[in-house]
């Protein structure tokens, strides 16, 4: 199905995977001083799939987490999401599939400093336009969800770094999103609070049926997904299926 973001809306998720790249490409620039960020990328994401990108600075991994969260367009190729060609979408067709079905999380946390852990849980819901009292119902219910539903008052300076995380996590969700893409998400933590968000993200993955994608450079925390896509100059390299993250595996009762 080819259209504009009714079309979005309209796609049988379940006639293929959730998201598809096939032979995508990404040039930077023209003539002699062009780059080539990918040299034609083929992937398939699942619907519910938890999946570390990993790959050394330069490999493509940040150019295809930028094409898959609609920030950025291929050069040539396809990118299907819900069986809709996103590769023939004008930049408001893509804001609106954003807003409607991606959440973003970033190593910064990018948090407003002087606004409350509720208020800017918040924030996505005043830009759809909701009422006030809908936006602190959902924001409620979001930070219960992390965990933080009893410091919705707390600035950020008042919270740990890892509490930060939980807050923008929160605000990633509080629309319901079908796809979280999360930048480095534990890049900025001591690794007792990386691993109490990696946990996290495995939670929303398995009980709230959110796909996650991550970037990480760090092997322990690729290790709670399900599947790692490893980049390699612009191509994806290998793929790796694990059966059991470390999450599951305390689940079962090992060590």
């Amino acid at each position: 199905m080819h259209g504009g973001a009714a079309a979005v809306a309209g796609a049988d998720p379940m006639a293929e995977p959730l998201i598809r790249l096939r032979g995508v490409t990404k040039t930077y620039g023209e003539g002699p001083t062009a780059f080539q960020a990918l040299k034609g990328v083929d992937l398939d994401i699942a619907a519910g799939d938890f999946v570390a990108v990993m790959g050394p600075s330069g490999s493509g991994k940040s150019t295809t987490m930028n094409m898959l969260g609609c920030l950025d367009v291929p050069s040539g190729g396809e990118f299907l999401f819900r069986g809709v060609h996103v590769e023939t979408l004008d930049r408001d067709q893509r804001a609106l599939l954003r807003r409607r079905y991606l959440g973003f999380v970033f190593q910064g946390f990018n948090l407003l400093a002087r606004t409350t852990a509720l208020e800017n849980v918040e924030l996505p819901l005043l830009y759809r336009g909701d009422a006030k009292q809908a936006r602190r119902d959902l924001a409620m219910a979001a930070l219960d969800k992390v965990g933080l539903k009893d410091w919705w008052d707390h600035t950020p300076a008042e919270l740990s770094g890892g509490q930060q995380q939980r807050v923008a996590i929160a605000r990633a969700i509080v629309t319901h999103p079908d796809v979280l893409l999360a930048d480095e998400p534990t890049g900025n933590l001591d690794s007792e609070r990386s691993v109490e968000i990696m946990e996290l993200l495995t939670d929303l993955n398995q009980n709230s049926g959110i796909t996650v994608l991550m970037v990480t450079h760090e092997p322990d925390m690729a290790a709670f997904a399900h599947t790692i896509v490893h980049f390699k100059d612009g191509l994806v390299e290998r793929i790796e299926t694990q059966s059991q993250s470390p999450s599951r595996l305390r689940e079962g009762g090992e060590k």
